[in-house]
């Protein structure tokens, strides 16, 4: 059963009614069930029963609270990390250094030490220049960087454009046919230990196909590098697992391990998987109150508290996220369509469009499902409008992980210089 669910004719997150956490906390605000969350990732971590069980490291970027990620640690996962603050964030929430994976294709110096004095996992290197420069300031340090380089294996996730990254076009990773040439450099550089080899093609995949094609070019090149010389001991394939936003397929556990394990049977291999949004999204609603019902141009607009500052993916990616009343509609009652906008000054603050929705009156409250990734981490103070509050849910209770902030606090931090009559400092 889903965490978010009718019960007594209100929406319920784990036993506690939606409309008690808006009345003590507000709205918009963010509510996720730490159910969900517990559930799927012991879903991967039995999948994997019988044999070596992978390391586990959860995409910080999906959803980045502390209890969030403190949760998924509590589980035994991991944290992949894809900058210096997520590292931070996941030291901050318990994680050990030692189940710590660094990605990303920016890494600022600054960083690179930061990561090199906390005792990370591994590197995933994107390129020749960031290898480079992990060897020279890791040699500096006096440290051998842990590195698995991340190859871009041309493979179409089959998913959205903006979210698919590894086909040759995209910027991610090294390029399949340099993979040697780019390893024997890494094992003549001082302060590299090239132990590794990583791959990620994308987001919100739904299809084992994608995964199979791209992990089997992964294992090929796994064991030419081996056989060359290359003394590799861990593959990190990355994540990318889709969730059923609307009516999507869903990549089963079980299914997705016995595909692992047939490709990479015999292989005496340490496996990495970076799981996110899989993880998340479907723990995870805005609650958000109605604002009014608005009638123009033949069309019904049902304008909410949150818009495009709190979910960007609609405006961003097209997105479908459904939209529930937090009162049980009646069995009676008609159903209408109507788009629901927020409250940002931008055409593109659209959160759907002819959703069948009650009726509704200024006050209601309703539920945008599929918010617990991409949800807050992509939020932005756009209109000056207050940030949504996070909720953390399970068995009976509830608490607020992260409060709203007004708008007064989200300038505190700004000075008006002095020739403009302020005066400059504190």
């Amino acid at each position: 059963m889903s965490p978010f669910h009718y019960a007594h004719e209100a929406l319920v997150a784990d036993g506690v009614p939606l409309a008690d956490i808006a009345a003590e906390v507000g709205t918009p605000c963010y509510v996720y069930a730490a159910s969900t969350m517990r559930e799927r990732i012991r879903a991967f971590r039995q999948a994997f029963r019988g044999g070596p069980e992978p390391l586990f490291c959860y995409a910080v970027k999906a959803n980045s609270n502390l209890a969030v990620i403190r949760l998924f640690a509590q589980e035994g996962a991991g944290a992949d990390t894809v900058s210096g603050g997520e590292i931070a964030r996941a030291l901050a929430a318990g994680v050990a250094p030692s189940r710590i994976v660094y990605a990303g294709i920016a890494k600022t110096d600054e960083e690179i030490r930061f990561a090199l004095q906390t005792g990370i996992l591994q590197f995933n290197v994107e390129s020749t220049q960031e290898l480079l420069r992990i060897a020279e300031i890791a040699a500096g340090m006096g440290k051998t960087a842990p590195v698995a380089l991340r190859i871009n294996p041309d493979v179409a996730a089959g998913t959205h454009d903006k979210i698919s990254t590894g086909r040759k076009h995209d910027k991610f990773g090294i390029p399949w046919d340099e993979a040697g040439e780019v390893f024997a450099l890494a094992q003549r550089l001082e302060g590299i230990e090239p132990l590794g080899l990583h791959l990620h093609i994308g987001s919100q995949i739904t299809r084992l196909e994608p995964f199979e094609a791209a992990y089997r070019r992964a294992v090929d090149l796994f064991v030419a590098l081996r056989t060359a010389g290359v003394p590799l001991r861990r593959l990190d394939l990355g994540g990318g697992f889709g969730v059923p936003y609307k009516d999507e397929p869903r990549v089963e556990a079980e299914a997705f391990a016995d595909l692992v394990r047939r490709l990479t049977r015999g292989l005496d291999v340490e496996l990495v998987f970076e799981p996110g949004r899989s993880l998340v999204a479907e723990a995870g609603v805005i609650l958000s109150q109605v604002i009014y019902l608005k009638e123009a141009g033949g069309r019904r607009f049902l304008v909410l508290d949150s818009g495009m500052n709190v979910l960007i993916r609609p405006a961003m990616y097209g997105a479908y996220h459904a939209v529930l009343p937090v009162r049980e509609p009646r069995p009676d009652e008609e159903l209408v369509p109507m788009d629901v906008v927020g409250p940002i000054c931008e055409s593109s603050d659209v959160l759907g469009r002819d959703r069948l929705l009650p009726l509704l009156r200024p006050g209601d409250l309703v539920a945008i499902t599929g918010a617990g990734a991409y949800g807050s981490v992509m939020a932005s103070h756009y209109n000056s409008r207050p940030s949504a509050a996070e909720v953390l849910v399970e068995r009976g209770r509830f608490a607020v992980i992260k409060p709203h902030l007004p708008p007064e606090r989200q300038f505190a931090d700004e000075r008006i210089p002095d020739w403009l009559g302020g005066s400059g400092k504190d």
